[in-house]
């Protein structure tokens, strides 16, 4: 599961014995491990992520070196994140690039007992992030694909609402002010211990930019989850948690969900490892459209 040389490596870095390594399931873009180690008088539980996406790191050979510098920032402005144990930036000791960090307690929450604490923690969180400086971080907010070229989804039962959020996010772009943003925020990137949040993992995409990217995102993983009376309850538990300090703008959900095109979108492999019943891909793709429909109605 590990070669010789990456054993070394995560050995040589925590001067501590390598026990034992498992899968860490639910990863979409990358290899997960839990990884035990042992010093003489204690056990540690590290997380080794590797950038094992060939075309992601020629796209972006720095990814480990972002996360690496995101948990980072993170960790100096008091966010509960992973602690950065060491970076492999070009993979001269995994094989890929890669980042090594102390796992955080708790799990991954999906079909809360209470929903309305769960909405309100999420929202706590992300409005936590979005308190920090990110005045000169060196990765700022970008589209993930290009807007001039999107059409309309051939799977899209709402085609027309599709075309209207496709034209909002081909105009002008929409100015904000900079904060620090997760840019994949949503549940499955969010652990709980007795019932509060206990940590915000997977910083591959930290960056400054806009806070309504980061709560789009959350908002449309919600629809999908749950609908998307959830997903609007979670905006006025963020606005309520954030305060004037933001303001709502639905172009930010629009550039979410036009993000996720060409599509069809389809079961989060992070929700299959949490053991979501009763979602279906086609479930998904009518939540989405009805979101789409939501957001589009409110312009």
């Amino acid at each position: 599961m590990l070669s010789e040389n990456t054993r070394r490596w995560i050995e040589s870095t925590t001067g501590a014995r390598v026990i034992s390594v498992a899968v860490l399931p639910g990863a979409t873009s990358s290899l997960l491990h839990t990884v035990e180690i042992e010093t003489a008088d204690r056990r540690h539980s590290l997380v080794l992520r590797r950038f094992a996406n060939q075309e992601w790191v020629r796209r972006e050979p720095d990814v480990a070196v972002r996360e690496g510098l995101s948990l980072k920032h993170a960790t100096r402005a008091g966010l509960p994140v992973p602690q950065l144990i060491a970076v492999d930036p070009d993979g001269t000791h995994c094989g890929v690039p890669a980042t090594l960090v102390a796992r955080i307690p708790g799990t991954v929450v999906l079909e809360p007992e209470d929903p309305r604490s769960w909405l309100r923690g999420l929202a706590e969180a992300a409005a936590r992030i979005h308190r920090v400086d990110a005045a000169g971080f060196r990765w700022k907010y970008r589209r993930y694909n290009d807007a001039q070229a999107l059409s309309v989804p051939g799977w899209s039962k709402q085609p027309e609402a599709w075309k209207k959020a496709i034209d909002i996010v081909q105009g002008t772009p929409r100015p904000y002010p900079e904060c620090f943003v997760h840019r994949d925020y949503h549940p499955s990137n969010v652990l709980w211990q007795n019932g509060v949040v206990s940590g915000v993992v997977d910083w591959v995409n930290g960056c400054r930019g806009p806070a309504g990217i980061d709560v789009a995102w959350c908002r449309h993983n919600l629809a999908n989850l749950h609908g998307v009376a959830v997903a609007d309850d979670f905006l006025k538990a963020y606005i309520a948690e954030a305060g004037s300090e933001f303001k709502y703008d639905p172009y930010w959900d629009l550039m979410s969900v036009v993000e996720l095109l060409p599509g069809p979108p389809s079961m989060h492999e992070g929700w299959r490892a949490s053991g979501v019943p009763g979602t279906t891909n086609a479930l998904v793709r009518e939540r989405l459209d009805n979101y789409v429909k939501s957001v589009v109605a409110c312009l």
